[in-house]
């Protein structure tokens, strides 16, 4: 007989590793099985952390180089150790990794190295790295497997030349001339730190702007910000084919004139999204539903098609977020036993990690406009705020929109120092269905950056009146 579990959760990423805890904190036995030898997901491993470790250095690195003369530093001979700095990258994500096996340990929760598929919606099968098959019984199973990046089919990655997010975090050496294909946030970061590494970098997008999901406003002031700071864009440009050539990848291009174009780089991100990582569970064998999007369909409680199977994250609709994967993950388990686990999808926060820092939450004013909301807006820029001056960091504002008769927040999109910090506040904001009033009238300390947000409140206010 296979052994027994309430539930097993597949895949440690944040969105099982969570859920797990949050099962053994209520009592369940709980397995969460992991395919990879470190427990973290994408998110820790070759996602988020990785990628923010490299782009808080190279920030540094830019810093040094060409901002502490206005401070009246003076530093000769700046260079940096690639080597050195993928070593740092690589001690956070094993420290951080090894915490997260810790605290499932610590919390009770059975981990389980493997490629786990479904047998039936109470049994799995696990293979382990020396292909030895084990199964397994649970009462409930929970599918948190993430999502991995999508591949052109005329451009298939080679881990080589033709890269994924995965490679482009670990390049041994700088590239001379980096192709990024996608506009969208992985694209923007990871351009940013081979940019400020040495690297020509050119982001080529189909569509008119880049971060279509982002408000327009901060769209465009991000778009010139990162021109300004090297990146060459190509927008409504379409690659429509590529090809290996003697001394890297030849691209070949339309931008909608009837006349191809090419460009040769040295390395080339595919950057054009990701997809749920569904197959291998044994889901179509199974029966459960896919929407045409290849994303699970799951009801409000997070239950799949077949009972007794749920799934969560980058699985099912919505954005592929860390931080979301998570709530859902915890949501889930506290259905599952009968709480009354929630999610205002209203008030899950974004982030674009460039320099200036770009965060988001609620509706963007393009949505509002669409929705024929009845709203005002307010813009208030950091260079208005003592901190930024201090920083030396002005670029960017934050922007407010608040329905016009209640004066309750809808949406905040902040573009400039700290956003991701500052965005928090904001969460919480449309989480209470705090008013635009009520925010002007908290008192924020002088001087910081969250003035800003305070004041564009109070511009709210006073357009009100």
């Amino acid at each position: 007989m296979p052994e027994k579990f309430d539930l097993i959760v597949i895949g440690a990423g944040p969105g099982g590793y969570v859920a797990a805890i949050r099962a053994a904190e209520l009592g369940m036995k709980t397995a969460c099985i992991e395919r990879d030898a470190r427990p973290g997901g994408v998110c820790l491993n070759v996602g988020c952390i990785p990628s923010k470790a490299l782009l808080e250095s190279t920030e540094l690195y830019d810093i040094a180089r060409n901002r502490l003369d206005e401070h009246g530093i003076r530093v000769e001979g700046v260079s940096i150790e690639l080597a050195r700095l993928m070593d740092r990258k690589e001690r956070i994500v094993s420290g951080l990794s090894e915490s997260v096996r810790r605290l499932m340990k610590g919390s009770g929760v059975r981990l389980i190295r493997g490629s786990a598929r479904l047998i039936t919606a109470g049994e799995i099968e696990v293979l382990d790295s020396d292909m030895t098959s084990a199964r397994y019984g649970a009462g409930t199973i929970m599918l948190a497997t993430g999502s991995e990046p999508v591949q052109l089919p005329f451009l298939p990655f080679d881990c080589k030349r033709v890269v994924s997010s995965t490679e482009a975090l670990k390049f041994e050496s700088v590239p001379g001339r980096l192709g990024i294909i996608g506009g969208g946030y992985i694209g923007l970061e990871l351009g940013s730190v081979w940019a400020r590494l040495g690297s020509q970098v050119t982001v080529i997008e189909v569509l008119p702007r880049i971060a279509v999901a982002l408000d327009a406003q901060v769209g465009r002031l991000l778009d010139r910000v990162l021109r300004r700071e090297g990146i060459n864009f190509r927008l409504q440009t379409r690659v429509i084919r590529g090809e290996n050539s003697e001394h890297g990848v030849k691209l070949f291009m339309d931008s909608g004139d009837g006349k191809e174009e090419e460009a040769e780089f040295d390395k080339v991100l595919v950057a054009v999204g990701r997809k749920p990582l569904v197959q291998g569970l044994g889901a179509d064998e199974l029966g459960i539903r896919l929407d045409p999007m290849g994303f699970i369909i799951v009801d409000e409680n997070y239950r799949t098609s077949i009972p007794g199977v749920y799934a969560i994250g980058d699985l099912i609709p919505g954005p592929m977020l860390a931080h979301k994967a998570s709530a859902e993950g915890v949501a889930a388990v506290e259905r599952i036993a009968g709480l009354a686990g929630e999610i205002n999808y209203d008030a899950i926060p974004a982030v674009v990690y460039t320099s200036p820092e770009v965060a988001s939450v609620g509706k963007t004013e393009e949505e509002l406009k669409n929705l024929g909301a009845d709203y005002r807006s307010a813009v208030y820029p950091f260079s208005g705020t003592g901190r930024a001056q201090c920083l030396g960091e002005t670029d960017g504002f934050v922007k407010i929109l608040a329905h016009s008769r209640s004066g309750r927040i809808l949406g905040v999109h902040i573009i400039g120092p700290r956003a991701s910090e500052l965005i928090a506040e904001c969460v919480i904001a449309i989480q209470s269905h705090t008013t635009s009033d009520q925010l002007s009238r908290t008192i924020h300390a002088h001087p910081t950056l969250s003035e800003a947000v305070h004041e564009s409140a109070a511009m709210l206010l006073r357009s009100s009146r």
